[in-house]
């Protein structure tokens, strides 16, 4: 089997909100699921209270969380400069690719071109 993949917050909002792409990539791995601190932020910025907000901490229970760190940041800090002009990389993005490659992750987005810095980076579908 194939190492663990680290999902960027494009694709679990998909599949939060039921599209059917990225439901089926998910129901059909085997491979250890992780996500970025940083995609944990992201999410919860549009989450409602109640309901929306217990399946949201439900589900992130079920994947493993890699903690930005003070070398993650470094690193996400340094691609920010090098790529966020060139390739649109922000913040946000430099931090989950940081969390990839310090976890020996292999990135799952359907923003590739945000990741430059990443060798290995999977788009499972394309909208």
């Amino acid at each position: 089997m194939a190492g663990p993949l680290l999902l960027d917050t494009d694709v679990l909002i998909d599949y939060l909100r039921g599209q059917a792409d990225a439901v089926a990539f998910l129901k059909k791995t085997k491979r250890t699921l992780r996500i970025s601190a940083a995609t944990v932020a992201e999410l919860h910025v549009g989450v409602r209270e109640g309901h929306e907000q217990e399946v949201l901490e439900r589900f992130l229970g079920l994947l493993e969380t890699v903690d930005i760190t003070a070398d993650i940041a470094r690193r996400a800090g340094l691609w920010r400069r090098d790529f966020g002009k060139s390739h649109g990389t922000g913040l946000m993005d430099a931090l989950i690719a940081a969390s990839t490659e310090s976890s020996g992750s292999t990135l799952v987005t359907l923003n590739d071109k945000h990741y430059p810095m990443l060798e290995s980076v999977l788009v499972p579908y394309r909208k």
